[in-house]
């Protein structure tokens, strides 16, 4: 119980109080609130930010070739403060394949309902819509896709598969034309969108804008649509505004 002192002054009136020294159930008490108000919020942001830097640092040079020293350097934390977070290069890399493939995997569900609902968005399209959110995973799909992962492999399965999905769905509604080669002709779409992704950087020195960009993908999207639906060369007695093949 705090024992209040009232003094009066000349001028001022003050208030002195006296408290009990807090027990060990105060300390623990009040160190758990401040543990859970301060620092799971500051812990998740740091995990946030070195996750994002390995990131990119492994999409660079590969993950083989890119150490815990030079993750933490970048990110601004010390190497112990990595490996509590994440135990180990291997289980940070884990973590950022896991990253990813939900990523692919929400992308891959949202392309489906779009299908269903009777819209439609290009593997490129939906992959630049949600790069804004994080740019940094654009170059991390690339590495995987080119690295032999098992991470990689399930996600060029995802995408062929969808892509399969897809066509199937628009040769049903008399949108795309039969194929007696389904794979092959989902294939080859499937790698035209890939190329985005990476060949985004090359794609850009010669074209004089990212491909992924809101201008750039308007580009890329309108040429791509013409040659789908127009083809690209002009056959003998053929309309070359509309009737190439």
């Amino acid at each position: 119980m705090s024992e209040i002192v009232l003094r009066r002054t000349e001028k001022e009136h003050t208030l002195d109080v006296k408290r009990s020294p807090p027990n060990n159930l105060d300390i623990i008490e009040r160190l758990y609130n401040n543990w859970n108000m301060r620092s799971v919020p500051e812990d998740r942001k740091t995990a946030t930010v070195i996750r994002d830097t390995a990131m990119e640092l492994f999409a660079r040079s590969g993950a083989s070739n890119v150490t815990i020293r030079e993750i933490a350097s970048k990110a601004g934390v010390s190497p112990g403060l990595v490996m509590h977070h994440f135990g180990s290069k291997e289980g940070l890399k884990d973590a950022l394949d896991a990253r990813a493939v939900a990523f692919i995997d929400d992308m891959v569900s949202e392309l489906v309902r779009l299908r269903d609902d009777g819209g439609s968005a290009s593997l490129a399209e939906m992959f630049a819509s949600r790069l804004e959110q994080e740019p940094a995973l654009a170059g991390y799909v690339g590495r995987l896709l080119l690295d032999g992962s098992g991470a990689g492999d399930r996600l060029f399965t995802t995408f062929f598969q969808t892509t399969v999905t897809a066509l199937q769905s628009l040769e049903s509604i008399g949108v795309a034309r039969h194929c007696e080669d389904e794979g092959v002709r989902a294939a080859f779409l499937l790698v035209n969108d890939l190329a985005l992704i990476l060949l985004r950087h090359r794609i850009e020195a010669v074209i004089g804008v990212n491909p992924l960009s809101r201008e750039g993908l308007t580009r890329w999207s309108a040429t791509v649509f013409d040659i789908y639906s127009n083809g690209v060369f002009a056959l003998p007695g053929s309309n070359s505004q509309g009737s190439q093949r």
